[in-house]
């Protein structure tokens, strides 16, 4: 089971200070809160992808770059890569290029994204979103798969005897995850592939994200990549920490109350009741996350968003340290004693790479027959 965090990367205004930080500020704090992410003994650090104020991660790669640099252990994530407005050849190249520069510490999340107007500043078409998603990752999962490729489409100009550089390190492509709120066709996508699916599961009830999530382990066995209990699903929650509950909801009420995405609507406890989010001590964290594998099933990855709504890098390393202290490694033993042992764990490039070797073992030996 792996646990990290994903950022979105908001420049939002501290409601308790009425100070906003500095798009360097938040750039550097994102760099900083990746570091304690590792110290904490978390595994995944992901960082999301915006194009418009007031967000700042508009280049992830350089990024998870810079990071991959101060890192030794931590997975280095997307939450999302945008599928649709991307040219799927400079993904190839930029992610197989981290993928060398970080040993292998690389997966990524594809996404379509939630801000309409990203579309035509890219000079593509919202309306497309679906056929832009599929068409760009047959692309990109031919790119990192062919050395030499030939392609005609609808969104970008043919290729023809194209090789991507560099290629993917040891022959194995960035593990890839489709990340999906609302949509079965990116669900049946990842489950055609026999890639991940990422269900965010931060802004709606369970039952909505059960939906997909089981549609998506249906389709994957459908497509003979396994059982639907082998299926690699990740999950996205929110919280908020302090040693006493009444001290969190008290503490992150404001905040809450004036974030950009959920802010002057729902109250926080109606919030916390309908959605995954959990504002309390580290045992209901503990308590609250634990149910998702009752809704989920046996999943593999578990992202936390902690560093949203203007709240200051001193708080989000404190909650880090409390995740990484009190609440993953009762989770971690908790969830990975549940787990049957035919249900694999969460996706490494050393496992890839051996899957890969064991692989081409069994052609060989058919080969030989």
């Amino acid at each position: 089971m792996q646990f990290g965090i994903f950022t979105v990367g908001d420049v939002t205004t501290d409601p308790t200070t009425g100070r906003t930080p500095t798009e360097h500020e938040r750039i550097k704090a994102m760099v900083a809160i990746a570091r304690k992410a590792e110290d904490v003994g978390l595994d995944v650090f992901a960082s999301g992808e915006h194009h418009n104020p007031p967000f700042v991660p508009s280049s992830p790669t350089t990024m998870l770059g810079y990071v991959a640099a101060q890192t030794r252990k931590l997975i280095l994530s997307t939450s999302t890569t945008l599928i649709t407005t991307n040219d799927p050849v400079k993904i190839a190249e930029d992610f197989a290029m981290l993928q060398h520069l970080a040993d292998g510490r690389v997966d990524l999340m594809l996404g379509r994204g939630n801000t309409g107007p990203v579309y035509p500043w890219f000079g593509q078409d919202i309306r497309k979103g679906i056929e832009l998603a599929i068409e760009n990752y047959h692309l990109l999962h031919r790119l990192w798969r062919e050395d030499v490729v030939d392609w005609e489409g609808e969104f970008r100009t043919p290729l023809q005897g194209f090789t991507s550089t560099p290629r993917p390190l040891d022959g194995v492509p960035p593990f890839v995850w489709h990340g999906s709120i609302r949509s079965p066709e990116i669900a049946e996508q990842a489950a055609f592939y026999g890639d991940g699916f990422f269900a965010n599961h931060i802004f709606w009830p369970a039952e909505h994200s059960v939906r997909l999530v089981g549609y998506y382990r249906q389709r994957f066995a459908h497509y003979g990549h396994g059982t639907p209990e082998q299926a690699i699903v990740g999950l996205g929650g929110q919280v908020f920490m302090r040693k006493n509950s009444q001290d969190a909801v008290r503490e992150f009420r404001p905040y809450f109350d004036n974030a950009p995405v959920y802010g002057h609507g729902p109250s926080l406890e109606e919030f916390t009741e309908q959605t995954p989010l959990t504002v309390g001590s580290p045992q209901e964290v503990i308590d609250k996350t634990l149910t998702f594998r009752e809704h989920f099933g046996d999943y593999q990855r578990q992202l936390f968003l902690m560093d949203h709504a203007g709240l200051p890098l001193k708080t989000v390393l404190e909650q880090l340290d409390l995740l990484g202290g009190e609440v993953v490694p009762v989770l971690r033993r908790e969830l990975d004693a549940l787990r049957p042992a035919t249900v694999p764990d969460g996706p490494t490039h050393e496992a890839l790479v051996a899957g890969s070797l064991a692989e081409a073992d069994l052609e060989l030996e058919a080969s030989t027959r």
